[in-house]
């Protein structure tokens, strides 16, 4: 049986990547490891790569919210106080915001890219890998809004 040790990196079509490689720097963080003919690849600055950047065709169709493909993507913080810096760093750049959520094991925030890709920031909400995943396969847990305008970042 095959059994993956993780996922190793994402790979988008993007309309202009001039305008995604700006998005995912300067407002994502991420830094670029190395520019080629086919496309922009992006570090966290741990490994060679977890996200690259291919330009899409022109004739290529646009992003449709809820078709066939990619929901989302998720990208980890470090806890609930850097996750509230990211929701005012993407408010201070105009990012469209797509909802806040508490699923108790993790805090997210959900935002778009230049493209309409669905992206959410998260951070764990429990000590341990285990006391998530317990808590994610507990019966009745459900989800929950996320209030970060009014908890001060310290």
């Amino acid at each position: 049986m095959i059994k993956p040790k993780r996922i190793g990196h994402l790979v988008l079509n993007v309309k202009d990547v001039e305008v995604s490689e700006k998005f995912y720097t300067e407002v994502m963080g991420f830094e670029i490891a190395v520019k080629r003919p086919l496309g922009t690849f992006l570090t966290c600055g741990k490994i060679h790569h977890e996200l690259a950047l291919f330009q899409a065709p022109e004739d290529a169709q646009p992003v449709t919210e809820g078709r066939l493909g990619l929901n989302h993507f998720a990208v980890q913080l470090e806890d609930l106080d850097a996750l509230k810096e990211a929701y005012q760093h993407l408010k201070a750049h105009d990012v469209k915001i797509d909802r806040l959520v508490d699923h108790k094991m993790t805090q997210s925030v959900y935002f778009f890219d230049p493209d309409g890709n669905r992206i959410e920031f998260f951070c764990n909400s429990t000590e341990t890998a285990e006391a998530g995943l317990a808590l994610m396969r507990a019966p009745g847990r459900k989800n929950d809004a996320l209030v970060l305008e009014d908890v001060a970042v310290s």
